[in-house]
């Protein structure tokens, strides 16, 4: 098994068809205790009951630093240790340039951007402590080709720095043995995408891509369990593209 005996914490994880559960499913499968993060609402206890006993539920929200907080010391007071943060947890709204609010800027960044780096903050102590770590963040195909199919440009935005605070971090954190990398998918079809796209969309869509299909949860799963793992124990500070070929550079 990969992952035997880590212990791994997926922020947004909740949802059932999304990537965070898909991730933290493979990851189980895969040896490790999985700590899924997400909104009381979402019911994280829930989430991470279905993979079973050993993994935990906690609540949090990643744009709070004190909750945040709060739920790293769960994660620890359980397992004693931090050896992988996916950094899955993001919202996207769809808005052209002008019409984006300030309310709605704030939203979409700081899930993602400021999530990323509370979380991050809360668990490389732990990782420098351990003198080891594996930090992965979800970013989009939308940072690199300048806008996506259901995000607006401030999702753009937010995760294009997600890409560039990984590569700082990776920097930072080498001589530590903290890895620091990105998966940048392509559309994948969660819940996100549900009752947003027709099927004559998602079938022009599917001409734009090499292998002529969407992208499913476990393709980004897979690629997660890969960079935790010491599969890719020389790679920091990729990007690592999961999308079917839809963009090729």
């Amino acid at each position: 098994m990969l992952l035997k005996d880590k212990i791994a914490i997926i922020t947004g994880g909740a949802g059932l068809n999304g990537l965070g559960f898909a991730s933290a499913k493979m990851m189980a499968a895969h040896g490790a205790r999985v700590a899924i993060m997400d909104l009381a609402q979402a019911d994280p206890t829930h989430a991470a009951a279905l993979i079973g006993p050993d993994h935990l539920g906690v609540n949090g929200n990643v744009t709070k630093k004190a909750e945040v907080e709060a739920a790293v010391a769960q994660v620890m007071a359980r397992y004693g240790r931090v050896d992988i943060l996916l950094n899955n947890a993001g919202i996207t709204q769809p808005r052209k340039t002008v019409d984006i609010s300030e309310s709605d800027y704030d939203a979409v960044l700081d899930v993602s951007l400021r999530g990323m780096l509370l979380m991050s903050q809360a668990v490389i102590p732990i990782m420098q402590a351990q003198k080891s770590g594996a930090i992965i963040s979800i970013s989009s195909i939308s940072a690199q080709r300048g806008g996506g199919i259901l995000g607006g440009p401030h999702y753009s935005a937010a995760k294009a720095g997600v890409l560039g605070l990984t590569r700082a971090m990776a920097r930072e954190l080498g001589p530590d043995n903290i890895r620091v990398n990105a998966i940048t998918p392509g559309l994948i079809a969660t819940d996100i995408i549900k009752g947003k796209l027709t099927e004559a969309q998602k079938a022009d869509i599917r001409q734009q891509v090499p292998m002529a299909r969407l992208g499913e949860p476990n393709d980004v799963a897979g690629a997660c369990v890969f960079l935790a793992s010491d599969l890719s124990k020389y790679c920091t500070g990729i990007t690592l593209d999961v999308n079917g070929g839809m963009l090729i550079h």
